[in-house]
């Protein structure tokens, strides 16, 4: 499908959606220049109006978004651009510029708590203690938990499971953080097999 650049007088909308969470997170304006150089580049770039000139998002801020998907809609005149974004997405520093805060969800907000909790070294966290004792104590309480959530789903005890699996999911964020790997690049290896 090919955009109509001329109904629009040359600019149309885009719709930047995060890929993840299929949240909206702004709103540009292309020309087919601005388009050419998304596709080509893989990072989003839009005409600035107020700078009359192509603008890649992220050139000052270096939070650039990588292309995923380009759709375009029914009437060949709006662009929708599903995205992996950097970091923030606004000017303003929220994550959305509808003011939004990142959606990921709880598990995202537990991560960022366990990388604070070993950032902050405060010998009285169970996080902290774990990820000192280093990468093989991490490992094998990831193990020891793997082995407890099998028996758990033998045994049929619901509320048991439930409870080892968030404890297997926990110690998981651990030695993701202990192997110095984020949620995000687990999610990008799952996303790349889901295609």
């Amino acid at each position: 499908m090919k955009i109509d650049f001329n109904k629009t007088n040359g600019l149309v909308p885009v719709v930047i959606q995060d890929e993840r969470t299929l949240q909206v997170l702004m709103l540009g304006y292309m020309n087919e220049g601005a388009f050419n150089k998304t596709k080509k580049e893989g990072i989003v770039t839009f005409f600035s109006r107020s700078k009359n000139r192509l603008w890649t998002k992220g050139e000052e801020s270096g939070n650039f978004m990588s292309v995923k998907k380009i759709q375009i809609d029914c009437d060949q005149d709006t662009i929708l651009i599903k995205v992996i974004p950097k970091n923030t997405v606004c000017h303003t520093g929220s994550f959305s510029c509808f003011g939004e805060k990142d959606c990921k969800g709880f598990i995202y907000q537990l991560e960022a708590k366990i990388a604070q909790r070993i950032d902050d070294k405060v010998d009285s966290s169970y996080t902290y203690s774990l990820y000192q004792r280093g990468i093989n104590k991490v490992a094998q309480k990831v193990g020891e938990e793997a082995v407890e959530l099998v028996i758990e789903a033998k045994d049929n005890d619901e509320n048991l499971f439930k409870n080892e699996a968030a404890d297997l999911l926990y110690h998981f964020l651990i030695l993701l953080r202990a192997k110095n790997f984020s949620l995000n690049q687990i999610e990008e290896i799952l996303l790349q097999r889901n295609q």
